[in-house]
């Protein structure tokens, strides 16, 4: 793997991570000794990052790690409804779409399983392994390079939104089932319930994220934007 694509992999994962959060400087000398590679591949990596507003960059300031505002929040999700639900149309009007019933069927095993308890742990790592895996037949069965282009972009921001956003297994089980519904209408072929489906699932997600924002960091400027997606 070249150094670029290596630290931009490396630097990408310490975000979305949170192991570097929002607002965290990115000092060249420290990150280039941190990950073993030399100041030039960095900083083609953090250009790279901030082309995708992970990291912003400061005249006389250099670069740091993006903040996350509430409107941020708002517009990435009003953004993700856009992309993902026109992806799960083009999927649903492609001939091929066996893959989409066996992901419907896992789904719906995860549900059950959700149902009955909470994995060992708390662990969700197979759950969002399963995620990853409905993301990639997506990706697939959209085949426009341009969307892909810009769904790869959000979702970097998007996993660094899933760190703050509480693992409740209420919440958990009912995205089983969004899911299993995704499916299900893209293996039927009916591209419009697809779309709804999809929409259905984001909305309930950022309500979710605001709702926690809302409790822990928030306050009532998180309430009042979960109040305002109530009344939409």
């Amino acid at each position: 793997m070249a150094q670029s694509t290596r630290a931009y992999t490396e630097l990408r994962s310490l975000i979305v991570s949170w192991d570097l959060p929002p607002g965290s400087p990115l000092n060249e000398v420290q990150l280039a000794e941190r990950l073993g590679i030399s100041r030039t591949p960095l900083r083609q990596a953090i250009q790279r990052l901030a082309h995708e507003g992970l990291v912003r960059l400061t005249p006389g300031r250099g670069a740091q790690v993006s903040e996350i505002t509430l409107q941020d929040v708002v517009s990435l999700f009003q953004m993700r409804e856009a992309l993902e639900t026109y992806a799960a149309r083009l999927c649903a009007r492609r001939p091929d779409r066996a893959r989409f019933a066996d992901l419907q069927a896992a789904f719906e095993t995860q549900r059950a399983q959700f149902e009955t308890a909470e994995p060992e742990g708390g662990d969700y790592g197979p759950y969002y392994t399963l995620i990853a895996q409905l993301d990639e037949a997506v990706d697939a069965g959209a085949r426009n390079p341009y969307l892909l282009s810009s769904l790869a972009s959000l979702r970097g921001h998007l996993e660094r939104l899933r760190q703050i956003a509480r693992r409740r297994p209420p919440r958990m089980l009912q995205t089983a089932a969004e899911h299993q519904a995704i499916c299900a209408a893209i293996h039927e072929g009916n591209e419009s319930l697809a779309a709804q489906a999809t929409a259905v699932h984001i909305n309930n997600s950022l309500r979710h994220i605001l709702a926690v924002l809302a409790e822990d960091v928030g306050g009532s400027e998180a309430a009042a934007l979960l109040t305002a997606r109530h009344d939409d």
